[in-house]
Order: C-alpha cells, then sequence, then structure tokens
C-alpha cells in the first residue's frame, strides 16, 4: 500500500514510518522538517521506498496525493505551551491545515483517513472511564482544535458513502524514545527531569487524572486502524491506551521517584489543572483487536536508559517543542530584517 504519513519526521511519525516501511509499505512523508532530519536511518535502510516531501499542509501541492492509498494525519503544532504561543498560527495550521488535508485527500481518491486526535478533547471530564460518546469538554487551544477537526473528517467520510473511509483516535499522553524526542510530556520530562536534578515539579495539585500511551504502541493503533475493515472503521472514534494507564500525575510522580532513588517531589504553587480526565479504552480493544504492549513503568526504565547511556542529550533544544518553535520564530524574524534576495552573508551569485 502507498500511504502518505503527515508530520512524519515528528514524534509520533518518525516511529510510525519506519514501522510501515518494514512491513512492505510505500511511503510519502509530508513535514517541514522543523526538528532534523528524524528519518534519515529509515533513508538509508529503504531507499527509494520512502519520498519525503518537505511542504506544510496549508500549502503542499495536491499532487503529492496521487496514487495514496491512506493517509495518517499526525500532523500540526503539538502541545499547549505551543498552541498558545501564536493562537491563529495554531488555527491555520491545525484546523485549515488539518481540513486542507482531508479535503484534498478525498479528491485524489485515498480510500483510508487516519486522523490523530487526542484525549484532551475530555477536558475537565465528566466522571470516570470516559468513552467514545462522553460530552468533550476541551479546555485548551490545542484541544478545542482537535476537536473541530476530528468532526470534520468525520462528516467528509460519512458524505462520500463509502469512498473515503474516515476514523480519528483519541490518543492517550504520549511517551517513549522516538527520533525526534520530546522533553515536554509528562512521563519523559518527569524522568529527565528526576535524573537531571533528581527533582520532579508537580503542577496542579498532582490529583488530576490522565492516561499514557508508549509511541511505539500509538503508532501500532494507526496501522491497525488503516488496516480494519471499512465497517469497522468509516465515521469512527477510538480511544487509543490501556485502562491500566489511567494515573494520576502525583502517583506517575512517585513511580518516576521509585526509578530513581533520591529524587524529591515538589508541589509547584499553581491553580488546579483543568485537564483531569480517565478514559475507558475497550472499544479499541472489542473493534480492532488492539492491545498496548509497553507499560508505563516500561517507558520510564526506557528514557532513563537513553540518558544514562548518552543516547539522549538532556539540554538538546529540538527535543523541547516550544523552545524550537521560539528559535524558529526569532530565526525568521532576523533573516526577514537582514536578508539580501534571501541570504545573509553569502554573495546572491555565490
Amino acid at each position: 500500500m502507498h500511504v502518505l504519513v503527515a508530520g512524519g519526521a515528528g514524534y509520533i511519525g518518525s516511529v510510525m514510518t519506519p514501522m510501515l516501511l518494514k512491513e512492505g509499505h510505500t511511503v510519502t512523508v509530508l513535514d517541514r522538517f522543523f526538528f532534523g532530519p528524524t528519518l534519515s536511518v529509515a533513508e538509508r535502510e529503504y531507499g527509494g521506498k520512502l519520498r519525503l516531501v518537505r511542504s506544510d499542509i496549508r500549502s503542499f501541492s495536491p499532487s503529492v496525493l496521487q496514487g495514496v492509498e491512506a493517509v495518517l494525519d499526525v500532523s500540526g503544532i503539538s502541545n499547549d505551551p505551543s498552541c498558545e504561543l501564536e493562537p491563529d498560527l495554531t488555527k491555520s495550521v491545525n484546523v485549515d491545515g488539518g481540513k486542507r488535508l482531508a479535503v484534498h485527500a478525498r479528491e485524489a481518491g485515498v480510500r483510508r483517513f487516519v486522523y490523530s486526535s487526542s484525549c484532551s478533547v475530555y477536558g475537565h471530564g465528566e466522571g470516570l472511564g470516559l468513552v467514545e460518546t462522553s460530552n468533550r469538554h476541551p479546555v485548551s487551544l490545542y484541544a478545542r482544535a482537535k476537536v473541530e477537526v476530528e468532526d470534520y473528517v468525520r462528516n467528509l467520510g460519512l458524505e462520500s458513502r463509502g469512498q473515503f473511509e474516515s476514523c480519528a483516535l483519541r490518543l492517550a499522553t504520549v511517551f517513549g524514545l522516538s527520533p525526534r524526542m520530546r522533553f515536554d510530556l509528562a512521563i519523559n520530562v518527569m524522568t529527565k527531569n528526576a535524573y537531571v536534578g533528581r527533582r520532579i515539579m508537580v503542577d496542579g495539585g498532582g490529583r488530576q487524572w490522565r492516561p499514557f500511551v508508549h509511541v511505539k504502541d500509538v503508532a501500532r493503533a494507526f496501522i491497525a486502524a488503516m488496516n480494519a475493515p471499512q465497517e469497522k472503521v468509516t465515521g469512527e472514534v477510538f480511544n487509543v491506551g490501556s485502562d491500566s494507564s489511567n494515573v494520576q500525575i502525583l502517583n506517575l510522580a512517585f513511580r518516576v521517584r521509585d526509578a530513581v532513588p533520591g529524587t524529591e517531589i515538589v508541589h509547584a504553587p499553581t491553580d488546579p489543572d483543568l485537564r483531569d480526565y480517565n478514559v475507558n479504552f475497550e472499544k479499541i480493544r472489542r473493534v480492532l483487536g488492539y492491545e498496548t504492549t509497553v507499560t508505563i513503568d516500561d517507558g520510564i526504565r526506557e528514557v532513563l536508559s537513553a540518558l544514562r547511556d548518552g543516547q539522549l542529550d538532556p539540554d538538546e533544544r529540538r527535543w523541547y517543542t516550544l523552545k524550537q518553535y521560539l528559535f524558529l520564530r526569532e530565526a525568521e524574524r532576523v533573516l526577514s530584517e537582514l536578508a539580501v534576495d534571501g541570504r545573509l552573508l553569502s554573495s546572491p551569485l555565490s
């Protein structure tokens, strides 16, 4: 199958793309590559089976979708602080760009479209064990954008009468190693902070619930949704994670502390976190036969081992989404102010 992965060089995409290639698929990656050459190993190993397209979901040429049979959309500006940095830009990318990708995919004859949504759409959840039909109460710009595109993609699929098979995956908070590492996700950052400074800061009181899922299990969920029969996925939404992964943030901090002896847990003087959701994952087990394979404790050990072995540099700017976006924004400002014919130091003719 020819699969296009939008955001295929990002945190989830750079794990999922090699998995697709290993299964024998041809993969086109559509990405801005803001976080470096995260697919360099896959390029060397799979050669002509992998095509990299450096472009933006808001402006890419629809010709990129020619011959594509499935689109897996994990693109967009991630995490709440990065989205709040420039709200208009977030809406342009995460909402307008996401809708544009889905429309062009349908027009190009793509059969299967899997959209990456988030359990954060539940926001301040009503009770425990939230299911896909539970009320959504998004409390951040990031989550509100997910709600809007999730509904839009679903309607596109329902209107197409079987010609465009769309579904959405509401991901638990992701953790684990990736070629495009992230140290702005709860498990990853707590483990890094415990290792580097023997100190974990808990915001919002720590009693708020969150579900978690390993990045490899997320990739497996996308592939399962891509391969499932039409009648099981068209117009459907699936929570992605496991019931046992629902953890209160303070309990998570205790588990990281147990893995890094001598770590201190400090409560930040912040207001209660409005994001508080405990999620049920029975539907994806029942319908797609999907089960997660990596536990929270496995993920803590994995990240800790990579830090101890020097595989990860905890100070690398690219592993912090907001820091990288701030760097790129400043670089863009300097270029616009000082460049001549698009160049800084070199001559236009050199």
